[in-house]
Formats: structure tokens, C-alpha cells, sequence
């Protein structure tokens, strides 16, 4: 009878009746502006906490920072750093560091293209990215194989599609394209395929100034309304142990003087380039992040900087990087501690070491993705097809892991306790060893009582099998090559296309502007 009754609703539910009236007639979840329901949870002492943080003012006072720009060093020395320049070492007395920190915004508004986009970053909200930076891209149906622009270009109109992905990033690395020209290409597709908010990248003045032009050409931006409000992001990555080379110095100094935002981010491996231990990598780790910030903060006070946390461990067999494990969560719980101490939003990374999108994939992704979660992460990057450690980004993966995100932001979502939520009527209703399938209660929420899965297959074994005993993964498969074909862009990211293509046109002409080593 109860088989009987499931299958009478999923008929009515194809034919679209129901036996109550009902205003809802499909499942409309909003995931664009996610509040994080958990309660932080810590791993160490308050006492701890303030132990480590002072730990990192003294390496920085005593041990220094090694600063590869010159003009970075020389605003460290205006700023009453002690610097050293025959050796690059900067010493940043804890008063500067405690100035920086103070000037920093502890909350971020970040305007995307569609202003219902806009992010607001800050402590309590939660943000999340998928993979970014590999230099491959992977797939069922073509394999591994080095990043093109056409990948990349699929990557973004995936990431566009899904609201629980709320900022853009530079998935993969579109190899065929030449250096001087890429960012072009990559802040095209961003900008004519997507209305979030985009990600330019920091390899050296020249570069960041086209992208910050292209910016302002297609949201129709004076400089000083681009420079008066943030409208992109880049990641700032540390040289760990101690050391800031050219390029993110330099990244730095242009981001913050334009007002954009600054994701500062050390990538501190327990035991390769930072101490063994959690506590000692973390320690590391801070001093870094609170270096980068300062020299920031030294630049244009209020600058939006977000704190950047990725720490995990290595295989001691191997030195392989390692992520999902014990220590990463640990390291990311006890981050939080450390950002909810300065007050500033902050970065966390996701991701998995695992070779192809498979159990230890998942495993690995949701174990780094509940680290965050639980830390208060404001901003969860790799959350979605990061593989190899970062050395690729896979189309299966990126649909598995939207899985698992959907599911974090669901519970997000407020859950009923009004009087009809608890249902005493309905329960009245059933008579005792009857079943709830078409109790009035079920036939008018039926709709949009549960979440729907992605790419999940709740079918039975003998329908499975008979639907091809396809995996997850496999399914995954289908679901990117729909979506990309149904896919359109937003109708006022499209309208950009003349604007950006006149303005690489010429810039090509010119010779593009190569990177900085």
C-alpha cells in the first residue's frame, strides 16, 4: 500500500496536481547570500590563540620578512620598519602590524555585475569557489590535458550557472594562449560570460592595470567609481617560509591602491615549509598573512584586505601535499581562531590530493569543506573540482562537489517550527499504521518540502541498473554537457563583448603586456 501510495505521487507530482491548493509550484532555493548557522568551533585556548598571535609579531620583529621589491621594502622603511637592504629583510615592529590591523575593514562590500550578486565579506557569511589556478583540466569523455581557453570559458559558464558558487576565479590555466595576451582572454570570458564578481590577476602592473580597464568598460565605470568601491579580488600568495617575491609585493601595492580586493594567502605545508606541528604552522603562517596585510594597509589605509589561510600537511614518504586530512581541518579550525582575533574576513582552502574524481576525492573535499564550515570561513576557495593537489580541475568533480555545497546551504536555509510546520493536524489525520504519502499535509508541500539532488540517484537497484548502473561520476558527466548546452549568458555580461573585444584588439596591436617574474 505504501509502494502504491509513492508511486500515486510521484504521477500527481509529473502532472503537476495536488490534492491540497498550493502557491508553490517548484523549489526556488536562493543560495547567492549564504549566513552560516554553525557555531565556530576552536582548537585551542584563548590563551593559545593570543600566544601564537604574538608569537607571529615577534618573528616579524625579530626575525623579519624577506621582501624581494624594492618599492615594497621602501614603504615598509617609511612606515618605521627596520629593513635591511642588502639581505631584502624587513622588521615590522608589532605597533605597525597593530596600526595595519586597525585600519583594516572588518567587513567588505563587493559589488559584482548584477548588484543581486553583491557579497557583503565579512565575519558570519560564507562564500564559496570553485577550484582555481591548475594548470589541467580533466574529463570523462577527453582525459587529462593541459588548460585551453575553451575549458576555461566552459569552467565559467558552469560556475555562472550555480548560485552556490558566488565568485568567479581563474579555474584553470588557458595554456594556449600566449603569456602577454592571457589575461585578456581570461578577463573576457569572465566579463561577457558571468555577472559575479571576477577575479583579475596580479603578474605585474601592466597586466593589472588592463584588467582593472576592462573592469571599468564593461560595468561602465569612471576610474573614480572603480576606485571608490570594490568590484574584483586576486590572491596574494606568500613565498613560505618568510618571504614575498615581486609579483604579489607588487600585487599588493596595485590592489590597494585602487581600492580592489586583496585575498592574502600563505601556503604554509606543515612539515615541508612551515613547522611540523599545527600550532607552529599556523603561527608561520599569520605572520605572513599579517605582513601582506600591512604592507596593504601601508599603501591605503581601509584597503580590503581578507585574511588567507592554507594550511595543511605533506606526505612525509613522499612530500606530496596533502588536503581533507586531520591536520588541514585542524588548521583551518584553528585559522578561524586566529581571523576571529583580528576581526577581518578570511579565506579558507578546500580541495583533495586524489588523482581522479573517486571516493578519496569526495572524502578528502568534504572533510576540507566541513573544516571550513566549521571554522566560519568567509570565503572557501577550491570548494568545487579541485584535483592533484591542485594540479587539475575536473568537469565530474565540480558537479559532485555542487552536490555537497547544496547541501551546506540548505542548511543555511531557516527550517520551520510554526504551529502548520509541526503538524499536529496532519498527524490527526493518519490513522495509526497508515502512511503520510497523501495526508493533505504531504500533498500541499510536496513540492517543495526537499531538497532535489544534482547529480544523486535515489532510484532503486533494479532501475539503476536498468538506466545503465551508471556512478555518480558518470552521471556527472551528462549534467556539465546540459548544462553547457542549454546554457545563455546574462543578457548585460554579453553586451560587453564589442567594448572589451575593441580594447584587446588594440592592446594586442601593442604587444599585450607580459608578466612579471
Amino acid at each position: 500500500m505504501v509502494d502504491d501510495a509513492a508511486c500515486n505521487l510521484r504521477r500527481e507530482r509529473r502532472r503537476g496536481r495536488t490534492g491540497e491548493a498550493s502557491s508553490e509550484t517548484s523549489r526556488r532555493p536562493d543560495y547567492r547570500s549564504l549566513k552560516n548557522p554553525f557555531l565556530p568551533q576552536p582548537i585551542f585556548s584563548a590563551d593559545q590563540v593570543a600566544a601564537i598571535h604574538d608569537t607571529a609579531l615577534r618573528v616579524l620583529e625579530e626575525l623579519g620578512v624577506k621582501v624581494l621589491l624594492p618599492e615594497a621594502r621602501a614603504r615598509f622603511a617609511r612606515a618605521g620598519a627596520s629593513v635591511d637592504e642588502d639581505s631584502q629583510m624587513v622588521r615590522i615592529g608589532r605597533d605597525i602590524v597593530t596600526a595595519a590591523l586597525a585600519s583594516a575593514p572588518k567587513s567588505i562590500r563587493a559589488h559584482a555585475g548584477d548588484r543581486a550578486r553583491d557579497l557583503t565579506l565579512e565575519l558570519g557569511s560564507m562564500t564559496f569557489l570553485a577550484g582555481s589556478g591548475a594548470p589541467n583540466v580533466t574529463d570523462l569523455e577527453s582525459g587529462r590535458r593541459p588548460g585551453t581557453l575553451a575549458a576555461f570559458e566552459d569552467l565559467i559558464r558552469l560556475v555562472q550557472h550555480f548560485d552556490v558558487l558566488h565568485m568567479l576565479g581563474p579555474c584553470i590555466e588557458p595554456q594556449d594562449v600566449d603569456n602577454r595576451l592571457r589575461h585578456y582572454a581570461v578577463n573576457r570570458a569572465q566579463l561577457t560570460l558571468s555577472d559575479k564578481l571576477p577575479f583579475v590577476f596580479a603578474r605585474g602592473t601592466p597586466q593589472v592595470e588592463d584588467g582593472f580597464e576592462m573592469l571599468r568598460l564593461a560595468r561602465g565605470l569612471s576610474e573614480d567609481e572603480l576606485r571608490s568601491g570594490a568590484h574584483c579580488y586576486t590572491v596574494i600568495n606568500t613565498n613560505s617560509p618568510r618571504q614575498l617575491d615581486i609579483p604579489m609585493a607588487q600585487g599588493i601595492i596595485d590592489f590597494a591602491k585602487a581600492g580592489q580586493v586583496l585575498i592574502i594567502t600563505p601556503f604554509c605545508l606543515a612539515g615541508a615549509m612551515a613547522p611540523i606541528t599545527v600550532a607552529g604552522a599556523l603561527t608561520l603562517q599569520h605572520a605572513e598573512a599579517l605582513a601582506g596585510l600591512t604592507l596593504a594597509q601601508m599603501v591605503r589605509p581601509g584597503a580590503p584586505v581578507v585574511y588567507g589561510s592554507f594550511s595543511s600537511n605533506v606526505d612525509m614518504k613522499s612530500g606530496a601535499p596533502a588536503f581533507g586530512t586531520p591536520e588541514h581541518v585542524k588548521a583551518t579550525l584553528g585559522a578561524g581562531q586566529l581571523a576571529r582575533f583580528t576581526g577581518l574576513p578570511w579565506r579558507s582552502g578546500g580541495g583533495s590530493a586524489a588523482n581522479i574524481s573517486d571516493a578519496q576525492a569526495a572524502h578528502e573535499t568534504q572533510f576540507a569543506l566541513w573544516g571550513s564550515v566549521l571554522a566560519g570561513a568567509t570565503v572557501c576557495i577550491h570548494a568545487a573540482g579541485w584535483l592533484e593537489g591542485g594540479l587539475s580541475v575536473s568537469f565530474e568533480k565540480l558537479i559532485t562537489d555542487i552536490e555537497a555545497l547544496q547541501t551546506i546551504a540548505e542548511l543555511c536555509m531557516a527550517t520551520p517550527g510554526d504551529e502548520s510546520a509541526i503538524g499536529f493536524d496532519a498527524i490527526a489525520e493518519v490513522q495509526p499504521g497508515g502512511h503520510f504519502f497523501s495526508a493533505g499535509h504531504t500533498m500541499a508541500r510536496y513540492r517543495t518540502a526537499f531538497y532535489e539532488p544534482l547529480v544523486a540517484d535515489w532510484s532503486n537497484f533494479g532501475n539503476w541498473t536498468e538506466a545503465g548502473s551508471k556512478t555518480a561520476t558518470e552521471r556527472a558527466t551528462g549534467v556539465w554537457k546540459r548544462l553547457l548546452a542549454d546554457f545563455r549568458p546574462p543578457a548585460s555580461a554579453a553586451a560587453t563583448s564589442d567594448v572589451l573585444d575593441e580594447f584587446i584588439a588594440r592592446r594586442t596591436e601593442q604587444g599585450g603586456a607580459a608578466p612579471v617574474s
